[in-house]
């Protein structure tokens, strides 16, 4: 029976905009992140060749520059470490939770922005990382809502993976929230585990797509985040 993985890859550090959801930030990846890049490469290619586990030739990712730059890095070094070389594919389907007409405003100027608005009644506390909760804005979406995006795209892509003797591992890079969302809805995420759990930079999670659509989570560590943390995704 023909094994089937997803390695799910938040990109790599980047210029995140201080204040503000990362959502759909246009900015590039920090020097330490196409560092992170370029590891994320070797250690995919030393987890294949030490499993025997067969690469897809296409590796998806999201249209933001970040996610983008990240698996073009990864990529590389793939094609660098073990001559393995990949079409990338680059989806909205992927992308980080929208906030619609309020993307790359700070968190402040979404609040006074709809505090302005008396069609809105004011933000409730908390609402940035409530997962159900989405602003009144022309195209915004809620956190968990993305997340069934996601994981939509993500089984589309597994179940059209072709059958093999040899286990088939397909690339996935994207954004912290929309992942940890995504594998909620999948079913390898409680859902109290969402907020207390992040993504590393550039170190997948591994799951695995069964034939009766299930999921199970076989590789790679959630990063447990700080008390107090703020959420950087």
């Amino acid at each position: 029976m023909t094994r089937k993985l997803a390695f799910l890859i938040r990109h790599g550090d980047y210029a995140q905009r201080i204040g503000a959801p990362s959502a759909l930030q246009p900015f590039a990846l920090t020097a330490k992140g196409h560092e992170q890049a370029k590891a994320a490469g070797q250690d995919i290619a030393k987890t294949l060749k030490s499993n025997d586990w067969h690469l897809s030739p296409t590796v998806h990712c999201s249209r933001q520059l970040r996610a983008w730059q990240t698996a073009r890095g990864i990529v590389d070094s793939l094609v660098e470490n073990c001559g393995i070389s990949c079409e990338l594919i680059e989806d909205e389907a992927l992308a980080e939770r929208s906030v619609g007409a309020l993307a790359n405003l700070t968190t402040d100027d979404i609040e006074q922005v709809i505090a302005n608005d008396p069609r809105h009644d004011a933000l409730p506390e908390g609402w940035k990382s409530n997962s159900h909760f989405k602003l009144p804005m022309q195209g915004a979406e809620s956190l968990m809502e993305a997340g069934k995006r996601v994981a939509a795209y993500l089984t589309a892509h597994m179940t059209t993976l072709p059958a093999s003797e040899q286990t088939q591992a397909l690339l996935f890079v994207g954004h912290g929230a929309s992942f940890r969302h995504a594998a909620h809805v999948l079913g390898v995420l409680d859902y109290d585990d969402i907020d207390r759990l992040s993504m590393h930079h550039a170190r997948p999670i591994v799951l695995e797509h069964h034939p009766d659509e299930t999921w199970t989570h076989i590789g790679g560590d959630w990063k447990s985040r700080r008390q107090n943390e703020t959420p950087a995704d």
